[in-house]
């Protein structure tokens, strides 16, 4: 039998093997598309909420601001005239920010417990009161600043949850799928008999890539499918199908972390708990669940250590945000580097037999 004949009937018992194990498949594709219709029909539709501020007595700038400008789409203000209940209502995050004039002084109050709905309060006081100043001098400023948003107005929820859960999903199986299948073969002596059967072992592993490759593509169409429902809206942007190489570039490199714990594991308990502490804390910090924009700045770096950041970037740019092909290229670079150091690091730490 030739070396493709091998790696054909190997691929398709792997393949066949997956699709009976309803365990596995459950958990492989079904089980993260559940997250992905929670997620998409509770915040698929949301997008950044404005401030909430109360008003305490007239403020000439606020007021203005409010009347002649787009202040309204970023800011809620609510007039009110009990000072001490408005303030407790900010202490208590029931509100954003309390604003109050006093003469040529505009005094905002609000609480540190939230710096970003906070930080954005000041900011836009700082613009109102600029903007003030320039005004009352009589004279055209010299310079004005134009705001432009840059994803499109349509930029929802759902275009994020789609390529950050796709991402968890396919991390999970590939490092998942790779550690627990290597110990098992090794563990009960799988491993020693493909060594003597007359498929090559490379042929054996390529055939578990493929498998593996092929599921992934499919876990893709399915949630590129469900997400572009209407209940929940997904609009592709104009290169998305790079996110088909991020996929592939993706799976190779959490293949390759699973055999590397795989090849060092000597039971299928010490595999199964590695795995865990190395999946856990990369959805968590490489963004699956929630955006990394307004992280801290240390934790923003620590989380470029985990390959699934990049590639929920680069799904992202391409899927979401709308970006050009070029873009996606880094991130296909790295996770393909992860994937030949993985699989080199494994390859030395490999051994057949569980002793």
């Amino acid at each position: 039998m030739s070396t493709f004949e091998s790696f054909k009937s190997l691929s398709r018992a792997m393949f066949l093997g997956f699709r009976r194990d309803r365990t596995a498949l459950f958990f492989t594709v079904l089980f993260p598309l559940m997250f992905l219709v929670v997620f998409g029909g509770i915040f698929g539709h949301q997008t950044t909420s404005k401030v909430k501020v109360l008003e305490v007595g007239p403020s000439v700038v606020l007021d203005q601001a409010v009347a002649h400008g787009d202040l309204a789409k970023v800011m809620k203000v609510t007039k009110t005239s009990d000072r001490a209940d408005a303030l407790r209502k900010v202490e208590k995050g029931d509100a954003d920010a309390v604003i109050e004039q006093h003469g040529p002084e505009l005094v905002v109050h609000y609480s540190a417990a939230d710096q970003v709905k906070s930080g954005t309060v000041r900011g836009l006081m700082d613009s109102l009161v600029q903007s003030a100043n320039l005004a009352a001098t009589g004279k055209p400023p010299a310079y004005k600043v134009t705001n432009q948003q840059v994803e499109d107005d349509s930029l929802k929820a759902i275009q994020f949850f789609t390529p950050s859960l796709l991402g968890w999903a396919l991390a999970s199986a590939g490092v998942f799928g790779a550690s627990q299948t290597l110990v098992t073969w090794r563990t009960k002596g799988i491993l020693r008999r493909l060594q003597l059967s007359p498929a090559p072992i490379p042929t054996v592993f390529a055939a578990r890539v493929a498998v593996s490759l092929a599921v992934a593509l499919v876990q893709f169409a399915l949630f590129v499918l469900v997400a572009q429902l209407p209940m929940f809206g997904l609009q592709l942007g104009g290169s998305w199908w790079m996110a088909i190489p991020m996929v592939l570039s993706g799976v190779l490199a959490f293949l390759a972390i699973g055999m590397l714990i795989g090849a060092w594991a000597k039971t299928q308990e010490t595999a199964q708990a590695v795995t865990q502490l190395v999946v856990l804390p990369m959805a968590f910090l490489g963004g699956s669940f929630f955006p990394l924009d307004d992280a801290p700045t240390w934790l923003k770096g620590l989380s470029y250590i985990f390959p699934l950041r990049y590639l929920n970037d680069g799904m992202l740019n391409v899927m979401g945000r709308g970006l050009g092909p070029m873009s996606a290229l880094p991130q296909i670079g790295v996770l393909l580097g992860v994937a030949v150091v993985g699989t080199l690091i494994a390859m030395r730490l490999f051994r057949w037999d569980a002793a």
